[in-house]
C-alpha cells in the first residue's frame, strides 16, 4: 500500500472527528481506485496496454477456434464484432467479480489499521475493472466501423446498459467478498462456475444457434435470456453494435411480464448484497 494513501487514509480519521466525513471518503475511493488498476499491471513491461491486449488476444482465439473452425455462427456480418464485444463485457464480469470477491481480504492489514467504510473496497475493486472495460469498449467502437457496425440513437441506451452490468457484478462482489472472508473455498467454487456461466451464456455462439442444432431444447434460450448477465450483454450488443441482427430479451420473449425478469434478479442480487456484507462487515477486522 502506497504511503500517500495511507497518509491521505489516517486524515481521513482526523477529519472524520470533526464531521467532515464526505471529502475524506472520495478521496480514500479516487485513490484506492488508483492504486487497485496501476497494482495489477505492476512489473509488467507493456503495462497497462495489457487491458487492451488481454481481450484481443483471447478474442482471436475464440474467433479461429468456433467462428472458422467449428462455424459458430448466425452468418451475420457483424458477429465478429459482437464477439469482441462480449468476451470484453465477459472478461469485466470475470474481473469485477474476482477482484471484488477477493478484495476485503486482500486488503485486510488496512482494514486493521484504519476505520472507514468497508464497502468502499470492493466498490473501488470493481470500478477499477470498469476503467478497462471503458477502454475496451472504446476498441470495439473502433474496430466496429470497418466490422459492418450500425451505430444508431441506441447507442444512447448502452451507458444504462453497462451500469446494470456493473450493478449486477457489483452485487454478486459484495455477497461473495462476505463469504470468501469466512471461507477461502468459495475462490474456486465461483472459478467453475464462471466457466459453467461462460458455455452458457451466448458470446461464442449465437443464442438462435440451440434452437437450430436443438430443437427439442429451443426453450433453453429462452430460460437462458432470462439470466442478466446474458440479457445485458445481448442489449449492449443489440444496443451498440447491431439492431438488425442481435434479439433483446424483449424481442426474443413473448410475454409482457417476462422481460422484466432479469432487471428485477439485478435488483435483487444488488439489494442482497448490500444486506448481507452490512450484517456481516463489522466483523471483518477479527475474522482476519
Amino acid at each position: 500500500m502506497p504511503i500517500r494513501l495511507l497518509l491521505e487514509l489516517d486524515v481521513y480519521e482526523e477529519t472524520c472527528a470533526v464531521g467532515e466525513e464526505q471529502v475524506p471518503l472520495l478521496v480514500v475511493f479516487q485513490e484506492l481506485v488508483k492504486t487497485d488498476f496501476q497494482l495489477r499491471y505492476q512489473g509488467s513491461f507493456l503495462g497497462m496496454a495489457w487491458s487492451v491486449l488481454k481481450p484481443l488476444m483471447l478474442f482471436a482465439v475464440m474467433y479461429v477456434v468456433f467462428v472458422r473452425f467449428l462455424k459458430f455462427s448466425d452468418g451475420t456480418p457483424t458477429f465478429p464484432i459482437s464477439l469482441l464485444c462480449g468476451t470484453c463485457l465477459w472478461s469485466f464480469f470475470t474481473e469485477a467479480t474476482t477482484v471484488g470477491m477477493r478484495g476485503i481480504v486482500d486488503r485486510g492489514d488496512l482494514l486493521r489499521k484504519v476505520h472507514f467504510p468497508n464497502y468502499i473496497i470492493v466498490a473501488s475493486n470493481t470500478m477499477g475493472s470498469m476503467i478497462s472495460l471503458g477502454i475496451n469498449m472504446v476498441v470495439v467502437i473502433c474496430f466496429g466501423f470497418f466490422a459492418h457496425a450500425h451505430y444508431t440513437w441506441r447507442i444512447l441506451l448502452v451507458p444504462f446498459n453497462i451500469l446494470q452490468l456493473y450493478l449486477l457484478a457489483l452485487g454478486i462482489s459484495l455477497i461473495l467478498s462476505t463469504l470468501y472472508v469466512y471461507f477461502r473455498d468459495v475462490a474456486h467454487i465461483w472459478e467453475v462456475l464462471m466457466q459453467a456461466m461462460f458455455y452458457a451464456t451466448p458470446i461464442i455462439y449465437p443464442i438462435s444457434m440451440i434452437a437450430q442444432r436443438a430443437p427439442d431444447f429451443a426453450w433453453a434460450s429462452k430460460f437462458l435470456m432470462l439470466n442478466p448477465s446474458t440479457q445485458v450483454i445481448m442489449d449492449i450488443r443489440h444496443n451498440l453494435l447491431s439492431p438488425e441482427y442481435v434479439p433483446t430479451v424483449w424481442t426474443y420473449i413473448n410475454s409482457r411480464w417476462l422481460p422484466f425478469v432479469p432487471y428485477v434478479l439485478t435488483l435483487v442480487i444488488l439489494m442482497v448484497g448490500v444486506h448481507v456484507f452490512r450484517k456481516h462487515n463489522a466483523k471483518f477486522a477479527e475474522v482476519l
